[in-house]
Order: structure tokens, then C-alpha cells, then sequence
């Protein structure tokens, strides 16, 4: 088994070199034969293409791919075409993976086949969230970490003629969110069944939430919930109305826990800053949350009126 890694990156340097560090050092045993890192720079206007050329000797795994800025999606395909391998593995640019993560997923997916006799089958790692940069993988697991999300490409693996019998990635998510849960959804019609793999750990990193970085968690909401309107014309099914929170249900949900909009970011400031102060970050995040998913609900039902679906 050859195993392709693809990655998509943009503009993040310093968790890239860690994570690509920690793919240079992965145990090899059967049934891997080999393996490769296929990085696809989305465009990056920092100096990740420049350090990468500079320090390639370093990273005797890695293939770099350059494309203009098109979104991770068209990152992603330009990868799986780029791509040796007979099993491709999908982890984002921010996850600093163990030394047994290409082999747990290779040992669960060969397990999987075996059983089922066929290879409509793919393997999810487990992905642990962390702001702790200088040390990621010491960060302990969380309930917050867990997710029931189908196909989501921060850490899974799939045998490449299933991919590409699904179509891959939609490049007409642009902007953020969705890409990979669209894929899903093709995925499961074919009946191609998800196999978790929590051995395959990836430790996911961002910063601890700033109020600086407000601002752009907003942006984040409304580019989801315009990709979410794709992902639901696509797919007018109850379940994706579900998934984006595309129901009377969510509205009343995100308008009742923020008091009809009195709980926002602005209102929730002083006490989201005392909270960072405090050392709790986290909880801050938590707290903010609860305007950020009003902002996207909202959001999503206006771009559903301005196009007649609602």
C-alpha cells in the first residue's frame, strides 16, 4: 500500500513546518510500501514556497504543487491528480500528526476491505484540538474534540479509485466550509461507510482566541453559511438542511440563546477579555459562539431569500 498525504496550505508557515516535520518521521511497516506528502500551495503569499525550496532537502517526502489562490477544494483535487498513490490521505496544513498515523489508518483501511470484501470503505482519525504551539501533541483529549462530522478532511484516508469514482471536490466552494461534507454526502450514496481510526491522531492547532481575531471569525460565518447554500442546492435534503442549521428549529435556537441579538460580539466583549485575562480562552471561544451561529443562521437565510429558496 502507497499512501498519498495531500494537503492544501495558505498563508501558515510556522504550523506547517511542524506539520511536515512530523510527517517525515512515521513508522513504516506492513502494509505500508511506501508513502509521499503532496503539498499544494493554495497561492500563499507568505514564504512558504521560498522556505520549502530552501529547506527541501529536509523533506525527502514532499512534493510541492503551486496553484493560484482557489480555495482548498481545487487544492485538494490538484493534489489526488498529482498523486502516486493507491490510498490517498487528506489532513489540513495545521495538524501535526503521531509517528503511527499513516500506519493506523493503512492497518484499519487493509481490516476494512478484508472484512467487507470490497473497498467502499474509509478510515476517520481522531483530531485534537489545541492551542498549545510549541508542543501540540501533549494536549489531552477533550469531549469538545469530538466529532460526528461524515468525511471531514482534516484527517481521513481512501482508496483512490473510490475518490475518484465519487467525482472529488466541487471547486465551486470557493470560500470557507462545506467542501469536504458535500464530498461526503456523494460518498455515502455510493455506500461507502465510514470506519473510525482513533489511533490516527492529528493534533489540530490555532491560536487562542484574541478579540482581534473577532472580526474574521465573523467573515468566517457568512463565507460558510454562502457555501452552505451551495452545499444545500445541491443536496434540498432534510438531513443537509440539518447539518447547515437551515431549519425554523436553528433560527429560534440561536435567536433564543442570544436574547433576540442583546447577546452579541460587541455586548459580550468585556466579558469575553476578562475571560481571556483569565486565562480561559477556550470558554471565551465557547461563549462567542453563541452570536457567531445567529450571524451564520441569519446569514444563510438571506442569501436563501435574495435566491427564491427559502
Amino acid at each position: 500500500m502507497f499512501l498519498s498525504v495531500v494537503i492544501p496550505t495558505y498563508n501558515r508557515l510556522p504550523i506547517l513546518q511542524k506539520c511536515l516535520q512530523a510527517l517525515e518521521h512515521q513508522r513504516l511497516e506492513a502494509p505500508i510500501s511506501g508513502y509521499e506528502v503532496v503539498l499544494v500551495d493554495d497561492g500563499s503569499t507568505d514564504d512558504t514556497v521560498a522556505w520549502l525550496q530552501r529547506e527541501g532537502a529536509r523533506f525527502p517526502h514532499v512534493r510541492l504543487i503551486q496553484q493560484d489562490h482557489g480555495g482548498p477544494a481545487e487544492g485538494r483535487n490538484r493534489g489526488v491528480e498529482h498523486a502516486r498513490g493507491d490510498v490517498i490521505v487528506f489532513i489540513d496544513s495545521d495538524l501535526v500528526v503521531t509517528a503511527d498515523f499513516l500506519l493506523s489508518h493503512a492497518r484499519r483501511l487493509q481490516q476494512s476491505w478484508a472484512d467487507r470484501g470490497n473497498r467502499l470503505s474509509f478510515t476517520y482519525g481522531a483530531v485534537i484540538n489545541t492551542a498549545n504551539f510549541e508542543h501540540p501533541t501533549q494536549e489531552p483529549h477533550k469531549l469538545r474534540d469530538l466529532s460526528w462530522a461524515y468525511f471531514a478532511t482534516g484527517n481521513v484516508a481512501i482508496d483512490r479509485a473510490v475518490l475518484e469514482q465519487s467525482g472529488l471536490f466541487d471547486t465551486r466552494f470557493r470560500l470557507y466550509g462545506w467542501e469536504d461534507l458535500e464530498l461526503g454526502e456523494r460518498l455515502r450514496r455510493m455506500g461507502v461507510v465510514l470506519v473510525r481510526c482513533p489511533e490516527a491522531v492529528g493534533y489540530h492547532w490555532h491560536p487562542a482566541l484574541s478579540l482581534d481575531q473577532v472580526p474574521r471569525l465573523i467573515e468566517v460565518e457568512r463565507q460558510r453559511a454562502k457555501m452552505g447554500l451551495v452545499f444545500y442546492r445541491k443536496h434540498p435534503t432534510r438531513r443537509v438542511r440539518f447539518i447547515i442549521q437551515f431549519t425554523p428549529l436553528h433560527l429560534l435556537l440561536w435567536e433564543l440563546l442570544t436574547l433576540g441579538g442583546l447577546l452579541n460580539e460587541r455586548s459580550l466583549r468585556p466579558l469575553l477579555a476578562w475571560l481571556i485575562r483569565r486565562g480561559q480562552p477556550g470558554l471565551a471561544m465557547e461563549l462567542l459562539r453563541l452570536p457567531l451561529n445567529r450571524i451564520g443562521v441569519r446569514v444563510l437565510y438571506a442569501e436563501a431569500r435574495a435566491a427564491g429558496l427559502s
